[in-house]
């Protein structure tokens, strides 16, 4: 074998590697990505949900990855576990956002805080000229900052058993 051949080989082992880090650095990206609508920082807490559909753009993003850059990844046995391990991840994050089961009274809020800010930030930074959509909206912007305030209080006064 030839020094062509071993850095060949060497490689298509490394882009394998190189494939899962890529995926890991995406999943990271668009987990943080998605609190970047959010009105403050402090409305940022970790949503199980969220991460869930990090879950599910993750396994869509490797199955198009691999499918587009086929010519990388030639190792049959390697390919076909991506797929199916993406499927599974697919089906799980999906099934899992979709019931909410593990999801419970702090994690709820955790998950609604930071949905309850982008409301609040559209609300008051969409050009809207309309009176009534302005009402609206500004009806939107005090109900989504009350609601902010008493789950902010429930989480402090549940993770302190009071």
């Amino acid at each position: 074998m030839n020094s062509t051949e071993k850095n060949n080989i060497g490689t298509k082992k490394s882009n394998y590697g190189k494939f899962i880090v890529m995926l890991v650095l995406s999943f990271i990206a668009m987990y943080i990505t998605m609190y970047l609508n959010t009105y403050e920082w402090n409305h940022v807490y970790f949503s199980l949900t969220r991460f869930y559909m990090a879950c599910l753009g993750i396994s869509a993003m490797a199955v198009i990855m691999l499918s587009l850059m086929h010519q990388m990844y030639k190792n049959r046995k390697k390919n076909i576990a991506i797929y199916l391990g993406s499927l599974v991840l697919f089906i799980g994050a999906l099934s899992l956002v979709r019931t909410q089961k593990p999801i419970g009274d702090v994690l709820y809020m955790k998950a609604m805080i930071p949905h309850h800010s982008i409301a609040i930030l559209t609300s008051k930074r969409a050009a809207i000229k309309d009176p009534k959509v302005r009402k609206l909206a500004d009806g939107i912007i005090k109900a989504q900052e009350k609601e902010i305030a008493e789950m902010k209080a429930y989480i402090k006064r549940l993770e302190n058993n009071e």
